[in-house]
């Protein structure tokens, strides 16, 4: 069968894809973009994709597709129900990137809540070394001891980041936006009690319906004027026009981005206005692109296009 590639390069040139070879033709393009699609596809038997748009309008003439492999876990760039229509499979990669995710997440949290930026900069540009003192904190800090870390989307990445702030002492409590969670080991909130109590909020969720715009100007009037924000879920969950006014005017103390409303950010985007990185810091969503991380989803993606060789059902999403 021939398998391509759309996006290549969304796995990193460091990490090997040689393993897919042995699977079939190979056909590799580093990076698709949606008027690239059509042409490319017509003749796959298997598509291995990552944000290139899958639907009717680039798979009309690929009459040969059998199999839709994600390159991650999210398959919102993959129209379902077309794919269901035409008896072809979809695939995604599930629980690769938790340990990255979780990881990066505190390290968003520190680089706000200790000013990390500004005490780096402090010692480097010769401050320290001038002053008589041993130490320097004129910027105050707290603790994550005793405090309460909230959390919107309990799956797997949710539930590891709330192992880790217990660990840090912290208490946790959680929203479930879709209100199936089964999750009974924290404490279950609604919306606006955790907006009131967390000291820490992280967002974990997919992007839905009920998830788009749901950290809007509202919800940010809710939090605590000490309260940090960190975005590690998708960018449309939080609304960026209003987070920019909420820390422009302090309603919240700080915010933990790896992802925005658009990716990549647009200049449009008022939170690129923002130079004060005790307040704001934006990653350019990589926080699942760890090495380990990136080379698990190849390797899944192999299993799963093997699997389906086998007739056996694997990572398969939503009804096809």
């Amino acid at each position: 069968m021939k398998i391509v590639i759309l996006e290549r390069d969304s796995v990193g040139e460091d990490v090997s894809v040689d393993c897919l070879k042995e699977l079939g033709e190979l056909a590799i393009y580093h990076n698709t973009v949606k008027e690239e699609v059509k042409d490319r596809i017509k003749d796959a038997d298997i598509i291995i994709a990552n944000k290139a748009p899958i639907n009717e309008e680039t798979m009309k003439d690929a009459s040969s597709v059998k199999l839709v492999c994600e390159f991650a876990t999210g398959y919102d760039n993959v129209d379902l129900e077309y794919c269901k229509e035409k008896g072809i499979r979809v695939v995604n990669v599930v629980d690769y990137s938790t340990a990255a995710v979780a990881q990066h997440t505190f390290a968003l949290c520190f680089y706000i809540l200790e000013k990390l930026n500004h005490y780096d900069n402090y010692v480097k540009s010769g401050q320290y070394a001038a002053q008589p003192r041993f130490s320097n904190f004129d910027i105050p800090f707290t603790e994550l001891d005793g405090k309460v870390w909230g959390i919107v989307g309990m799956g797997h990445i949710g539930r590891r980041v709330a192992k880790i702030a217990e660990a840090f002492g912290c208490k946790v409590i959680f929203y479930s936006a879709s209100g199936n969670s089964k999750c009974t080991e924290y404490e279950r909130v609604d919306l606006e009690t955790l907006l009131k109590k967390s000291d820490f909020l992280s967002l974990h969720c997919p992007l839905s319906d009920k998830t788009r715009n749901l950290i809007d100007l509202e919800a940010l009037k809710k939090m605590k004027t000490s309260a940090i924000l960190i975005n590690v879920a998708r960018g449309p969950v939080v609304n960026d026009e209003a987070l920019y006014i909420a820390l422009t005017e302090n309603m919240i103390a700080g915010a933990g981005l790896d992802v925005t409303g658009t990716e990549p950010m647009q200049e449009s985007n008022p939170l690129s206005k923002i130079m004060d990185s005790n307040k704001l810091i934006i990653t350019p969503h990589l926080a699942w692109a760890s090495i380990e991380a990136r080379k698990r989803v190849v390797e899944e993606t192999y299993k799963n296009i093997q699997a389906f060789y086998e007739g056996k059902e694997r990572n398969v999403v939503g009804n096809t």
